[in-house]
């Protein structure tokens, strides 16, 4: 079939082409907005999932409704190299700006853009390699201490008061929030925190792997009673074959009910997984309907797609005993897995393995679901690490 009209739209934070069983989540967010806009307390929201479970594809549709809600947003995404303060001090600089060209006073504004110099010249935040100058004096004395968890409350603050005199809000959203220092973690949760306590319309809508509320709790004991941490998994089934089957309807087109059954049984339900393969499946389809034996026939370059582009980018990432660790993990079957047996598998100490499996979590490649217990975060991994680390 015509590859120009094919629906599907693998790839990285890409929005599918029907969104399909987020519906609850969604829901909390707008009433969340809508009562932080009216100056009632709500709980932010951190969602949790694993990889390809669509954590972005969401943020991206909670930061347009925040939008469409009459919020200033700002989006920004967690990286391993790079601090709290370098991304987020140029995105609250524009905002500034951007409440500054609004109608309305501006005292408050200006005490925002002098709190930001002084934030940043007690962090030295640069952007670009250069410094991120502001034509204007520092205030003294507030968010200047260079400890982040008493800077950053400040500065939130002082930022969020200037959109309350524009009589707008703030929606704070953060992708990959488990790269963040446990003191980075600790100082945001410190800020929203004070948020809550002074009702500023500030929201901080995040996502993460299913390490983030070990993560919140173990940096500030009351982060539950501050968010929420809904989580992403895999599709129901219904939801899907919904997803599936849409969207090629949509183009005027029909997939027999076996494919769409063989599509939701490979995939587990796991949104991005569903895109590879009803993308490799529209192309391989000569006509309408697509047959369950297109998606046999489609499956090996999926398979390869995935390997090369989502699965390889992080095997290339792990040391040759971190790969020795996860492919022992594989070996032993659907997860969750023991640590006992994990040792067991490679023949060493369960002692021994503790700085790799430090290492890993880190790397963001597994994680604890229970007390000694390891699970992937990326979904049919251990699939992967079978191809391409075949049994000696």
């Amino acid at each position: 079939m015509d590859p120009i009209r094919n629906p599907f739209s693998p790839g990285a934070g890409s929005p599918p082409p029907e969104l399909v069983g987020r519906g609850a989540v969604l829901e909390q967010v707008r009433i969340l907005l809508a009562r932080v806009k009216q100056g009632k307390s709500e709980k932010s929201l951190l969602l949790t999932g694993l990889r390809g479970v669509g954590k972005t594809v969401l943020l991206n549709r909670m930061c347009d409704q925040a939008e469409a809600a009459g919020y200033h947003t700002i989006f920004i995404e967690a990286h391993e190299d790079k601090s709290l303060p370098v991304l987020l001090a140029p995105q609250l600089r524009n905002l500034l700006y951007k409440l500054d060209r609004m109608e309305g006073a501006k005292q408050q504004i200006r005490r925002g853009l002098a709190v930001l110099k002084s934030f940043i010249s007690s962090v030295k935040v640069t952007f670009d390699d250069m410094p991120l100058g502001l034509d204007i004096d520092p205030e003294q004395g507030t968010g200047d201490t260079g400890d982040l968890e008493l800077d950053l409350p400040d500065l939130l603050a002082v930022v969020t008061q200037a959109a309350a005199e524009r009589q707008t809000a703030v929606a704070l959203l953060i992708d990959e929030l488990q790269y963040f220092s446990e003191k980075e973690l600790s100082a945001l949760i410190m800020a929203m925190h004070r948020m809550q306590q002074r009702q500023l319309p500030l929201v901080l809508i995040g996502a993460g792997l299913p390490i983030l509320p070990r993560l919140a709790g173990d940096s500030k004991s009351y982060a539950e009673r501050l968010f929420s941490f809904p989580q992403i998994g895999a599709l129901e089934p219904a939801d899907a074959a919904r997803a599936i089957v849409g969207p090629v309807e949509t183009e005027g087109a029909a997939i027999e009910p076996a494919a769409v059954d063989a599509i939701v049984t490979m995939t587990q339900g796991y949104p991005y997984f569903i895109q590879e393969w009803g993308y490799q499946a529209w192309n391989g389809a000569e006509s309408s309907p697509i047959t369950a034996s297109v998606i046999e026939q489609a499956s090996e370059l999926t398979l390869a797609r995935l390997d090369q582009n989502f699965f390889h980018v992080r095997f290339e990432r792990l040391s040759n005993g971190e790969k020795a660790f996860l492919r022992a993990m594989a070996e032993l079957g659907n997860g969750p897995y023991r640590i006992g047996d994990i040792a067991e598998q490679m023949q060493i100490t369960v002692g021994s393995l503790s700085p790799r499996r430090a290492k890993l979590i880190r790397k963001g490649m597994i994680y604890s679901p229970n007390y000694g217990e390891l699970a992937f975060t990326v979904p049919l991994f251990g699939e992967f690490l079978k191809r391409v680390m075949p049994a000696s």
